[in-house]
């Protein structure tokens, strides 16, 4: 059998199982509560492995590996990232667990074994239909995506300690912001502000 013809029929099945998975998807609807499907899955990393261009894919981090740039790509990632993957990595948060595709965890083989340059790629522009958006400055010289992608060739070795160091860069909403300095007031012996009388009722 020729290389084409199989190739012809890989894709004729290929269809087929997408008509036959599509009708019964229609028939009990979507949720984002959902795990992808092996063959959603199968045909998004067959995707995302089309959409990244062969030249990107062999680039390698041009990013010194220094304890410096570590650093930087840890608060990066603390201050953008985490929200949706968890400082670990590990997407064990409200909104990684909830978006469709669930955030991955970064940590795993299917990642780590990514190339620099893929990683990079995906950090720029993003990933078509899922909850992953496009960050930096487009091309390939955004140094602080090169430091995230070190970062994240380093989350399988985080420490708790370092985790522990990305809470107090994690975005805070405007409630936990005024608990914290709240907290920071009593704990230094300042006055704490008193709530403001009920206006009388006539």
């Amino acid at each position: 059998m020729t290389k084409g013809k199989s190739l012809g029929i890989l894709i004729v099945v290929l269809i087929l199982a997408a008509a036959v998975y599509g009708v019964m998807v229609i028939r009990r609807g979507f949720s984002a509560r959902d795990n992808p499907s092996w063959v959603e899955s199968k045909l998004a990393g067959a995707a995302r492995g089309l959409a990244i261009p062969s030249n990107v894919k062999q680039l390698k981090n041009p990013v010194p590996n220094t304890p410096e740039n570590l650093k930087e790509g840890e608060e990066h990632w603390a201050d953008h990232c985490a929200l949706c993957h968890a400082n670990n990595g590990s997407g064990d948060t409200t909104i990684g667990k909830n978006l469709y595709p669930k955030a991955p965890d970064m940590r795993r083989s299917e990642t780590q074994k990514m190339t620099d340059g893929e990683l990079y790629y995906t950090i720029e522009n993003g990933i078509r239909l899922s909850g992953m958006p496009s960050w930096g400055t487009g091309g390939n010289n955004d140094e602080a995506s090169w430091k995230l992608v070190q970062f994240i060739r380093h989350l399988p070795q985080l420490t708790a300690e370092e985790e522990k160091r990305m809470e107090s860069l994690n975005p805070k909403s405007p409630e936990e912001s005024q608990e914290e300095k709240e907290e920071q007031q009593f704990l230094s012996g300042q006055p704490q502000p008193k709530e403001k009388s009920k206006a009388k009722q006539h």
